[in-house]
Formats: structure tokens, sequence, C-alpha cells
């Protein structure tokens, strides 16, 4: 097998000079636990760690033994949680929360218009539309509450599970679909109603008003403007924001962390995240690979083989175990093929390897287990 980097996981959370990971890839491969494993991990040694999760589902709660998570960080009682390095060293914390793309909204527009034009854009029927299910709300709300943990400055890594699946990586486009979409002809008429509509009707396509307003109704249209003129003022605004969160995403202190099973499909999906983060120049960390089955021994797959041929059935048990760990070299290589086609696209990627365990992460112990895999300590203190 042709050999990557390893990826130096507990490297990249140690370094102060890191302040967001984001985590990216497909469903069912771990993603949000090695997104709370890593910032348990950095937590624990000293570090004030945020971890946001975009994902609805309530994995990461349950993971960090909380009841519920919301639009508001919650600290997780680590109370004496010790590991192979000791207890938690001081000043070191854990929040965690979930994004809820409404409440986001409704902060944004509470902290950057007075209180009289905020409660006419509440109270806006065409804003409890967009706010919940207009197309890339949730995405650049992600990107709006990322740029509010990091402006805050009260957090020294803030760590970000994306949804599972490749709308995870639309928030890069999001400050560029904002601009188009606050540039467009129809937003303008909308903000300048009076002068606009009288150029649609004397460009002669009063029809097309006509047939907008038959299919969405003249009230929707109506809100629609009321809600695009409230918000005129701050549209400027959002735009940079946007921005500036995109820079913080593309710059020096922050690092994308593409992860996977060893699977076909999961693969696959992991090849699409790292050359869509390398052609936007975002800085890729590596590839973390869940669930693997390393060999137990060091027998391989034909000495295994001639050792049942001997043994037949005169040792059940040394026949069961030798049974046992062929089918594992037999999935092993398997593993090694796929990686290796990975690696094969992708040679200068650091790639790191977490094998399976038999149990799940359902509470701080077991994601402290699975964070010693993942940054090596367990290895070193075997």
């Amino acid at each position: 097998m042709r050999q990557s980097p390893v990826l130096d996981i507990a490297g990249v959370l140690s370094d102060p000079a890191t302040t967001v990971v984001v985590t990216c890839g497909s469903g069912g491969v771990g993603k949000t636990t090695t997104a709370a494993a890593m910032a348990l991990w950095a937590a624990r040694r000293g570090r004030r760690v945020a971890v946001l999760t975009i994902d609805p589902a309530r994995r990461l709660a349950q993971s960090l033994g909380l009841g519920e998570l919301d639009n508001v960080p919650r600290q997780v009682d680590l109370g004496d949680l010790t590991d192979r390095d000791g207890p938690v060293e001081p000043g070191g914390e854990l929040w965690a929360m979930m994004l809820d793309s409404r409440r986001t909204f409704d902060e944004m527009v509470a902290s950057h218009a007075s209180a009289e034009r905020a409660e006419q854009i509440f109270a806006n029927p065409f804003y409890k539309t967009i706010s919940t299910n207009f197309s890339g709300t949730q995405e650049y709300m992600a990107m709006e509450k990322l740029s509010q943990l990091a402006a805050g400055g009260e957090y020294d890594l803030i760590v970000v599970d994306t949804p599972p699946s490749r709308s995870a990586l639309d928030f890069l486009d999001a400050p560029q679909r904002l601009g188009s979409f606050l540039d467009g002809r129809m937003i303008r008429l909308l903000s300048s109603p009076g002068r606009g509509m009288l150029k649609i009707v004397g460009a002669g396509v009063n029809l097309f008003t006509r047939a907008v307003t038959s299919v969405i109704g003249g009230q929707m249209l109506a809100d629609a403007g009321q809600f695009v003129q409230l918000f005129e003022s701050m549209f400027g605004g959002f735009r940079e924001r946007a921005q500036a969160t995109y820079d913080l995403l593309r710059g020096s202190s922050a690092t994308f962390v593409v992860v996977a099973a060893p699977e076909p499909d999961a693969l696959r999906e992991a090849s699409y995240f790292a050359d869509r983060l390398l052609a936007e120049r975002m800085p890729l960390a590596g590839l973390v690979l869940n669930r693997t089955h390393p060999p137990l021994a060091r027998l391989d797959i034909a000495a295994t083989r001639a050792a049942l041929d001997d043994l037949g059935k005169s040792a059940p048990l040394a026949t069961a175990a030798l049974s046992v760990h062929a089918r594992l070299l037999t999935l092993r290589a398997e593993e090694i093929r796929l990686r290796s086609r990975f690696v094969g696209a992708h040679p200068d990627l650091p790639v790191v390897e977490v094998p399976a365990l038999p149990f799940d992460a359902h509470d701080l112990p077991a994601l402290l287990e699975i964070a010693d895999r993942l940054t090596g300590a367990a290895d070193r203190s075997a």
C-alpha cells in the first residue's frame, strides 16, 4: 500500500494558532463523534473549546452527556474525568451547541436593527418564511453563528460539525450567493417600489408582474416588498460579515478535517470534499479514516489458512479464533485497497486511521477512548 503522510490531530488541536476546525463527510461515518472527541481532547489540555453542530441529529448532546442542545452554548461538566494523560488541565472548558437557524436569524436582526424595526421585521410573514425555509438560509446562518463565536473571543478553539451531505460545504458559497441575491434585479425593484414599478411598466413587463402576483399572491409580493425595504439598510452588513467569515476559514487560523469510513461510498464523498476544499484553497489538514480493522496478530492470510487446515477440528476454540482472524484479514485487505485508491488520488493528503471499537460513543469516557485513538495516545501507551 502506498504510504501517505500521517495526520497529526494532536498537533492540530494543541496549536494555539488554530482557532477553528471544521469537520465534513458523509452520513454514518462517525463525523459528529470525531468532532466531539477532538473538542474534548483539546479542552482536557487547557483550551476553552466550543463545539457547534449544524447537523440536526441529537448525537452530539448524547455523546457529551447532555439532555439536549440549542442555539446557546452549554458547558459540559468534565468533573473528575481522567485518561492516560491525567486530569483536565487548568483553564480547560468544553461548551456545546446546536445551530438553530431561525434563532440565529432573529439574533442577527435584533443586534443590527433598532428595536422598532426589528419588531416590524419579526412580524413580517415573508421574513417568517425565509428565516426557516428559504434555500441557503441554514448555510448562511452557520456562517453567521461561526462569525459570532469567533468575534466574541470567548473560545480558544471552535470545532464545527457540518451536516452529513455534500451541502455541508454550501456555506462556502454563502457570501457569493448572498451578494448575487442582494444585487438581483427583483431585490432592487422591491426595495424601490415606486421607481421600480414605473420602470417595469415603462419596459412593458407589467404582464410578468401580474403573472408573479397570480402565482405567489399579491399579499406575499407586498410582504416581500416590505421585508426588503425594512432590511435594506442591513444588506451591506450581511455581505461584509459573510465575507469576513469566509476569509477566516481560508486563513491560517482555520483548518478542515474530512471524515470517512473505509467504504466505497464514504471514500467517494471524502474525495469530493477534499477536491472541493483544495479547489477553494481552504486549509485542509487531512482525512480521518474511522472504523478500520487492523489485524490482531501478525499472521497473514496465507499463514492463517494453513493453520486452519492443520488444526481441522482437533482444537475447536483455536479454530474459531483463527476463523475470526481470517475474516478480519480479508476485511482489512479490502480496506487497504480502498485506502490505496484514495491515496492515489490524493498522495499528499495526511491520513490517520481510527480502529473500530466494541462500543458506541454515548458518554465522555467513550469519547476519551476515541480521542486517544484519534491522537495516537493509545498507541504511545501500548
